[in-house]
């Protein structure tokens, strides 16, 4: 991406002796900021390479404690550091993995999971991104070893 804006830079440098159209730099500007903006999907999708945004282009930032508070099987604390250190509190947040799948939500929750969990649907709304969270929390013994940042927050092997 950063490639194509120099290249396009230099281009308009190039040419700065030809008067400017301003058609060609109304297209310009546009071309870059849909690219932009599809890679990140409104600032979604961190790791700027997301070929879609399946929960939208609107961050959707929320309080992990509100929503940790919602279910008595886990810690609240280690529930805090997960949604923190997975999301930011971001309920539509997105990550393109490099095996092709998609985490999403405020918990990350992997697309294998989502017909388990979600009717097959990306678990972008907070509660049902919760439910899933809950499913795959007991896939994992009761524990957040199931999510890659368990270790990170000291829960691997706890509830």
């Amino acid at each position: 991406f950063f490639i194509l804006i120099k290249k396009l830079i230099d281009i308009c440098i190039q040419n700065q002796s030809a008067p400017p159209h301003p058609m060609k730099s109304i297209i310009i500007l546009a071309l870059i900021a849909t690219m932009a903006f599809a890679d990140t999907c409104g600032g979604n999708c961190p790791s700027n390479d997301c070929p879609s945004c399946p929960c939208g282009t609107a961050p959707n930032t929320m309080s992990a404690a509100s929503l940790c508070q919602q279910t008595t099987q886990w810690s609240e604390a280690c529930c805090e550091c997960i949604i923190n250190a997975e999301s930011g509190g971001n309920a539509n947040a997105a990550n393109y993995n490099s095996n092709g799948s998609f985490d999403v939500g405020i918990f990350q929750i992997n697309d294998v999971n989502w017909a388990s969990c979600n009717g097959g649907n990306a678990p972008c709304d907070p509660q049902a991104n919760l439910h899933c969270a809950e499913m795959v929390f007991g896939w994992g013994q009761n524990t957040w070893r199931l999510w890659s940042t368990a270790q990170g927050c000291g829960c691997a092997s706890s509830a």
